[in-house]
């Protein structure tokens, strides 16, 4: 009978504790582990102190049968996992030849001179399972001790994640001899998690005994993970799968797509399949709907370019919108954010464009038009959309929730 162990997550570092690093590491593991149907039961922050390590390790080992360490592995003086560790496990240091062979020709490769803390990184305790770290110079450290596993990576999040998806997780899914998972993830937009968990209440309830469904709210959506687990018959996706032209029908419009992908992206292949090419025409945005565009790899296939058009001038100017359409309406309308959205489309040449203006926050605001109003539109050859939306929870969620709204307002278009 496969054994589902249970993990600890020990992210060690005064830099976490003090807030001066967001602890990602954590996120990344957790996600990943709960990919092979791995529980994370806590995580648990340590400082770089010696004495709280070993007690929070004492505390650890009683809690989960597995603990994931990282941090504290650098060359500096406050890195004392490794050291802690050897004492830990009753071992002496020594070097691993492998690692130091590695280490100095990543100095070597990029010509810079190697210190003695740089060699000492090739130190680890006698009694470990060295895990190569191919991208950086402190190797992964994996012991077995009274039928718990520890595990101690760098907390440079790109050398964990090597670490973790290369040697971590293959590791524990041979170890334990986990069983068979399957996730789906369905993402959604424009609905609200309790409104959406009202409209899909009857489908979740008929969910089979070996499908659970986890809501996963982000400002403005939802992602939905359908996780099954092995019931012993076969073809356990495609019957997962199958459930799925049910939720649709329930969901419609508010389904963007199937699996990790973001709306940036979705739209990117909607745009990319029909030949489409966009601009942006910003004002309260100030660039992050472009940004947000671009951050998708291939993006210069369909984004042409962006007007910040910040200042009443500048969208006159630039953009072509009309003065006494602000006097009479105000930049914050949806009368200036289609002219803006017009004019970014003849002045770029592009087939579609979006256009934002609003009251970000945290001042500004007037009772007819308090902060977190914001005006969006699309234009393309044959109609212009416009649509006020109010949304105000600070200034950088403001800003973020016009974003989703513009780009959601993009594909629903696109689509029609």
């Amino acid at each position: 009978m496969p054994i589902i162990p249970d993990v600890e997550i020990m992210t060690i570092g005064d830099e976490l504790l003090y807030g001066q690093v967001i602890d990602t590491n954590s996120a990344f593991m957790g996600q990943e582990l709960g990919k092979l149907g791995l529980r994370v039961r806590q995580i648990t922050s340590v400082s770089d102190r010696a004495d709280e390590i070993v007690a929070t390790l004492d505390q650890a080992r009683q809690r989960a049968q597995v603990v994931l360490m990282t941090g504290g592995l650098g060359p500096t003086k406050d890195d004392l996992t490794k050291h802690v560790l050897a004492r830990y496990f009753g071992a002496e240091l020594v070097m691993h030849q492998p690692t130091l062979e590695h280490v100095e020709g990543f100095f070597k490769r990029f010509n810079r001179p190697m210190l003695e803390v740089n060699r000492l990184q090739a130190q680890v305790p006698a009694n470990c399972e060295v895990l190569f770290n191919a991208v950086g110079t402190a190797p992964g450290m994996w012991f077995e001790d009274r039928g718990t596993v520890f595990v101690s990576m760098p907390g440079v999040p790109h050398e964990m994640k090597y670490l973790m998806s290369n040697e971590v997780l293959p590791r524990l899914q041979q170890y334990f001899q986990t069983p068979a998972i399957e996730h789906v993830v369905v993402q959604t937009v424009g609905l609200g998690e309790s409104f959406l968990a009202q409209q899909i209440e009857g489908w979740e309830a008929a969910l089979p005994p070996n499908v659970k469904l986890a809501y996963l709210p982000y400002l403005g959506g939802v992602r939905l993970r359908l996780t099954g687990h092995d019931d012993g018959q076969p073809n356990l996706r495609a019957r997962m799968e199958a459930l799925l032209p049910a939720l649709r029908s329930l969901l419609g419009e508010h389904i963007f797509a199937i699996g990790e992908i973001k709306l940036e992206e979705a739209v990117g292949q909607l745009l990319q399949a029909r030949g489409l090419t966009v601009g942006t025409a910003e004002s309260c945005t100030g660039g992050l709907l472009a940004h947000r565009l671009t951050s998708i790899p291939g993006s210069s296939r369909y984004y042409q370019g962006s007007v910040i058009a910040y200042a009443n001038d500048i969208k006159v100017r630039e953009l072509g919108v009309k003065p006494e359409t602000l006097a009479a309406h105000g930049a914050v309308s949806e009368a200036t954010v289609a002219e803006m959205a017009e004019g970014l489309r003849r002045q770029l040449g592009v087939d579609v464009a979006l256009a934002t203006s609003g009251i970000a926050g945290p001042d500004g605001g007037t009772p007819e038009k308090p902060v977190g109003t914001v005006c969006i539109a699309y234009a393309d050859a044959k109609r212009t959309v416009t649509r006020q939306i109010s949304f105000n929870r600070g200034r950088q969620l403001n800003l973020e929730y016009t974003t989703t709204m513009a780009l959601n307002l993009l594909r629903l278009e696109v689509v029609k």
